[in-house]
Parts: C-alpha cells; sequence; structure tokens
C-alpha cells in the first residue's frame, strides 16, 4: 500500500555531508541537517543504490514558488500531506512543472546552452551517471541558511526517536516483485528543494533506474 505518511519538512539548512565510504568505497546518500520548529531532522538523499545493477537518476533545475504549489507557502516544520495535487504533494509524472516532456535521457551533464535551450522548451530531461555526479548536481543548492522543502516519508520508527525524513525520491513505478512494489503510489514522490534570494526554487529530483516513467492510478509501472 502507499505510504501511510508523507509530507514535506520545511525549515533551514543547517549542513549537508556524504555518507562515509563502506569497504568497496561506495557511499549512498548525501545526508541533509535542517533546522525546524520540532528540532534537527536528519534527511537522507539517495545518489547511489545498495543494488549494483540499479542505477540513479536525477534531474535539476529552477521553478517560481507559484509553480511549486501550496507547499511553497507553509510556515516551518513538518507537513502532512494527502496525496492529491491539490494538497501540495508531489508527483513526477503529473505535476505539471516536473513532468519530462522531452523523452531525454543524459548519460552526462549537457553543455550549458543545451541546457539553456531545454529549459526554454520545459524540458525536464533525466540524468544518468556516478554517485559523484548526482552528487554533483546536488550539492551546489545546498547553501547553509537557506530555507528548504524536503518531501518524503517521515521517520515514525527510529529507535531513538530522532527526527528526520527517507523516501526522498520517486515512489513510484517500482517493478512487481520487488520489495517496494507494495509502496508504490502517485502523489507521493520525495524532492529537495531549496529557495534562492530572489525566492525561486532550486529543485533536485531523483529515481532509481528500475522505476518505471509510466504508471497507472496506484503507481504501478504501465509497459
Amino acid at each position: 500500500m502507499p505510504f501511510a505518511h508523507y509530507g514535506v519538512l520545511s525549515g533551514t539548512l543547517y549542513r549537508h555531508y556524504r555518507d562515509q565510504p563502506d569497504d568497496q568505497g561506495r557511499w549512498f546518500h548525501v545526508n541533509l541537517e535542517v533546522d525546524a520548529p520540532a528540532g534537527r531532522y536528519r534527511c537522507a538523499i539517495d545518489v547511489d543504490s545498495h543494488k549494483s545493477n540499479v542505477g540513479v537518476q536525477w534531474k535539476s533545475f529552477v521553478l517560481d514558488p507559484v509553480d511549486v504549489g501550496p507547499s511553497a507557502a507553509l510556515a516551518p516544520g513538518y507537513h502532512e500531506l494527502a496525496p492529491r495535487p491539490e494538497s501540495g504533494a508531489l508527483d513526477y509524472l503529473r505535476h505539471p512543472a516536473l513532468v519530462d516532456r522531452s523523452g531525454v535521457l543524459f548519460q552526462r551533464r549537457p553543455p550549458s546552452w543545451l541546457r539553456d535551450l531545454l529549459d526554454l522548451f520545459g524540458s525536464r530531461p533525466w540524468h544518468a551517471g556516478s554517485n559523484l555526479d548526482a552528487a554533483a548536481a546536488l550539492e551546489p543548492m545546498l547553501l547553509v541558511g537557506r530555507r528548504i522543502l524536503v518531501f518524503g516519508e517521515p521517520f515514525t520508527d527510529d529507535p531513538e526517536g530522532d527526527l528526520g525524513m527517507h523516501n526522498v525520491h520517486q515512489n513510484q513505478g517500482d517493478p512487481a516483485g520487488s520489495q517496494w512494489w507494495q509502496e508504490n503510489g502517485v502523489w507521493q514522490d520525495g524532492a529537495t528543494l531549496t529557495q534562492r534570494p530572489d525566492g525561486r526554487y532550486d529543485v533536485f529530483l531523483n529515481k532509481f533506474s528500475s522505476q518505471a516513467s509510466h504508471t497507472d492510478e496506484d503507481g504501478h509501472p504501465v509497459t
């Protein structure tokens, strides 16, 4: 079934850091610490996969607050969001400002002139590469002191009671037979947004290569 709890954390970015590498030198998350009225939250952003045959894809772009939707106006703190567009929830495949209409997948970041051209035509193409490439796309927007919106699933079973957000990535389109099939759902995707001084938002979306780009109304893949 879809997540029992899904929402957005609005706060101020305190710092960010990468996971420590494992025995093979791999690491899987860029971790954020976000200050909000209830305390300091840890948010884990996936930039790699624990399964070697499943890569991570991402896209980054800039949005005006009106294009973000109702969540842009929320006060600091964690807010539950109903899985509907009017709540402020995000859906990579249905939210008008997030949809990729180009059908393009870049294996490396395209040159600036091509990025400008794609932006002009409203294209939101996905990129693929290493965890270093994904982190390099995310980290420039992680400026200490910026207002930040982190969409995903809140920690509800942390044994130490720590505050945090996880599943900050696409949360639909996982294939049948995978351990995440039951969690597929629409209007429950994770994302990371930070607000620029001019009020616009830098946006980072991320998904696993095994997740479908077309889903039904239950969030399951459509072939």
